[in-house]
């Protein structure tokens, strides 16, 4: 079965469109003063990534917010590559960006855009600076400068060449352009402030030396402006409105001004709207590293396979190991944006994966582990039919089609497999036990269990090797109203496909890894521990098993649901028909938590217990997460049983604050549908003290959204007004009349007008392209603003198109 792909790419417009992106924030807040006061007419933005790696997981919540802004406003973002370091940069990476943008969704226009675009006006407006006798050329060594720069309680010292003319300034700014000088030996410096607290005012650098080829420009410079200098002037070029970055660059914005105060307005930047620069708190990831440094290190070392390593952050690695671009969204729209820097849990980004591939992933068994099972009693083969879905997830319609998960309506045969249990078949070596734990409910000698969907079996004998590890069972398969405690997968030894099964996990075995070397470097000889030392031995297991013969029709990009394994897709480089290679995308639950307890429990036991006045003993190489007190772990099980998904139940099993929300509100709604709106929508709201929400009101939304009468979008739409104004969000709905369109009579006219503005993609839907499905769609809910039924947007298009 082929799982949905959509794409999103977003195209802006000059009204606003919906449904918002970005949640309401200190930045939407600057912006909807700026709209108020007439400052600009149009909102633009920019991502500028440079291009000296790969993108990663940072980069994507940089990018969601980026253009999710512009998108919010109905504004413009710009894709542009801030490539002024020619030592560092390539063309590889730069593609690697854009194509890991596109990827994403993004829509940035007609073109991407360069710094380097720009390097013939960023030297004129340099030479303005030396005329206006803002701008000098210093001849000190980089020790030297850094030392008349002065400290935070000591002003700087005028450098000797500080006060040098305007056409000697210029007469060497202009040499250094012609390649007369070798590196390091003139720099052009901003004259500002050498006394500012602000260190970066005292006189930064705007030009420097570089003798390297520019993988775009190639030798055709030797200087090369900052990243101070190139922002501002670029953001200006571009058009740019809000420039936003992340909180280590709150101190830059100061040079920021100055060069705006000074050279905006003037030619060529007298027609373009005046940039300000606003800063966001950073985000960093558990278990992870971001730095491009130690991420190059962790390539160039041979610890991972590359940048697009399953189990790296990077945006090449998530697409490699399966992760849908639909996941990473989610997942930097639940992160938002906050004034501070913090750490995300991890959590959350496998809880986006989980979701996303929930409903999309057809259900399919393999056996990972091998163990041979032969049914001595089983004399013909029998045919098993096994649905791709579990019955809650999809249901048959009234047409008596069945609506899949990625959209398609097919006959119901079509959304089950049939399978044949044989004598001989596989199960799963943990399945069987024969000194089972306490609570075991799957086979041991003498014991029973059911296969799945294939009736129940009883082990009466087992084969042992000549070190004493069970090699094959001997069992009988039972009458079908046998009991058995547990239920198992299986596939058929005779139908049953060879495969190899990446399982992949987190690269450290410790939340902050970068965070734990420098507090090593702190007790012992610096660089002797870094992070490194912190890497998962057991982040890539590699097993050969069995798969059903199923996935052979399939797609190779299908997402699949492994029975009780986790959630898998065919490599696609190293995947052949012949020997198929699956990567464990995420696992089905967080067994992370329960698997640092374990490891915290058993170090506790095998460590003898000592009076010590420094704290709790850390283990290395142990997962350190922090452990829920039991009162927590109590509540984490309550949430759970109410079917609150796991990552959501940690959550609010740690913040009373938000649990006490929820349990109000579950008074009135479904607490499973509830949690996530709590967790992710109101979260930051509720810790601030600032939700203007009621427990009711959210409880009302709800309510209308499990009803039908809205759709998710006009409920995080409501959602948003209703946290700005104090309003009940149910009645936000009500006034302004946003309920869900789902009649045809209403919607048809739409779809069919939107197909015949766009007949090239029409023409190419038809031909096989069937991803422009999602296109289509987008454009019909832009049309009636978020409003439309989605699935039934879907039938008609594809009813339109044939």
């Amino acid at each position: 079965m082929r799982d949905a792909v959509y794409s999103l790419h977003i195209g802006m417009s000059t009204s606003t469109p919906k449904p918002r992106l970005v949640s309401p924030n200190f930045i939407t807040e600057i912006i909807d003063e700026d709209l108020k006061a007439g400052r600009y007419k149009k909102i633009v933005t920019r991502f500028p990534p440079e291009p000296n790696g790969y993108a990663h997981l940072g980069h994507a919540i940089a990018s969601y917010i980026d253009f999710g802004i512009a998108h919010d406003y109905g504004g413009e973002c710009r894709l542009r590559m801030d490539d002024t370091n020619p030592e560092a940069e390539k063309a590889e990476y730069a593609e690697a960006l854009i194509a890991d943008m596109r990827w994403l969704g993004w829509d940035w226009g007609e073109r991407v855009r360069y710094a380097s675009d720009y390097f013939e006006l960023l030297y004129q407006m340099a030479e303005r600076l030396i005329e206006k006798g803002l701008a000098y050329v210093d001849s000190v060594s980089p020790e030297e400068m850094a030392r008349l720069r002065g400290t935070v309680d000591k002003p700087g010292t005028p450098s000797p060449y500080r006060e040098r003319s305007v056409e000697e300034n210029l007469e060497l700014f202009r040499r250094m352009r012609a390649g007369e000088f070798p590196n390091g030996a003139h720099v052009l410096r901003a004259k500002i402030d050498l006394a500012s607290p602000n260190m970066k005012l005292r006189d930064p650098v705007l030009y420097r030396i570089v003798h390297a080829p520019h993988y775009r420009t190639g030798n055709k410079w030797c200087i090369y402006p900052s990243y101070d200098f190139a922002q501002a002037t670029t953001d200006a070029l571009d058009g740019v409105t809000h420039s936003l970055c992340s909180l280590e660059f709150v101190d830059n914005r100061a040079i920021y001004d100055w060069l705006m105060d000074h050279l905006w307005g003037d030619p060529p930047l007298d027609q373009t709207p005046r940039p300000h620069q606003y800063e966001f708190g950073r985000r960093s990831l558990e278990y992870t590293v971001v730095s491009k440094r130690k991420l190059r290190k962790l390539v160039e070392g041979g610890y991972v396979r590359g940048w697009d390593d399953p189990r790296m952050p990077t945006l090449a690695g998530q697409r490699r190991r399966g992760v849908r671009p639909e996941a990473i969204r989610r997942f930097a729209g639940q992160v938002g944006i906050s004034r501070t820097n913090r750490t995300v849990d991890i959590a959350l980004l496998e809880g986006a994966i989980r979701d996303d591939l929930n409903t999309i992933a057809p259900r399919v068994m393999a056996v990972l582990r091998p163990l041979k099972v032969v049914l001595t009693n089983l004399t013909e083969p029998r045919t098993v039919t096994l649905p791709y879905w579990p019955h809650d997830v999809i249901r048959e319609s009234p047409d008596g089609l069945v609506p899949l998960p990625d959209g398609r309506r097919v006959k119901p045969e079509q959304a089950v497999r049939r399978l044949t249990l044989t004598r001989d078949i596989y199960i799963e070596q943990d399945d069987f036990a024969l000194n089972p734990p306490k609570g075991f409910k799957r086979l041991t000698p003498g014991g029973t269990v059911r296969l799945k969907m294939a009736g129940v079996i009883r082990c009466d004998d087992y084969r042992t090797d000549e070190e004493g590890r069970v090699v094959e069972l001997y069992c009988t398969l039972l009458p079908e109203e046998a009991k058995a405690a547990g239920v198992i997968h299986w596939v058929s030894a005779g139908e049953a496909v060879p495969a190899e099964f990446r399982l992949y996990d987190r690269l450290f075995t410790v939340p902050h890894p970068e965070a734990e070397a420098r507090e090593l470097e702190e007790e012992e000889a610096p660089d002797d521990h870094d992070f490194l030392r912190f890497l998962n031995p057991k982040s890539l297991e590699v097993v050969h098993g069995y798969i059903e013969p199923s996935v052979l029709a399939d797609p190779k990009e299908t997402r699949y649901q492994f029975e009780r394994n986790g959630y898998f897709w065919q490599d696609p480089l190293d995947s052949r028909p012949e020997a198929l290679v699956f990567n464990r995308i995420v696992t089905l639950k967080d067994t992370w938590a329960r698997t640092a307890q374990e490891s915290e429990s058993e170090a506790q036991r095998a460590t003898p217990k000592a009076k010590t006045t420094e704290g709790p003993l850390k283990t290395q190489g142990a997962p350190s997460e922090p452990q829920l007190t039991p009162e927590q772990q109590a509540q984490l099980e309550h949430f759970l049983a109410q079917g609150v998904h796991e990552a959501e139940a940690r959550v609010l099993a740690r913040e009373p604050r938000l649990a006490e929300f929820l349990m109000q509100a579950a008074q009135k709604a479904p607490i499973a549908l509830l949690a996530n709106w709590v967790v992710n929508d109101l979260g930051a709201a509720l810790r601030s003290g600032e939700a203007k929400i009621t427990p009711a009101g959210l409880a009302g939304l709800v309510r209308l959204l499990e009803a039908g009468e809205i759709n998710t979008r006009i409920a995080k739409d409501a959602l948003a007004e209703a946290l700005q104004t104090g309003q009940d969000p149910a009645e936000i709905v009500r006034q302004k009349g946003l309920k869900q369109l789902s009649d045809a009579g209403a919607l048809e006219p739409i779809v069919e007008r939107i197909l015949a503005e766009h007949p090239d993609k029409a023409a190419a839907y038809r031909a096989g392209k069937t991803g422009l499905l999602g296109f289509f769609v987008g454009q019909v809910m832009r049309e009636t603003q978020g409003q439309a039924n989605p699935q039934r947007v879907q039938e008609l298009v594809r009813q339109k198109l044939g």
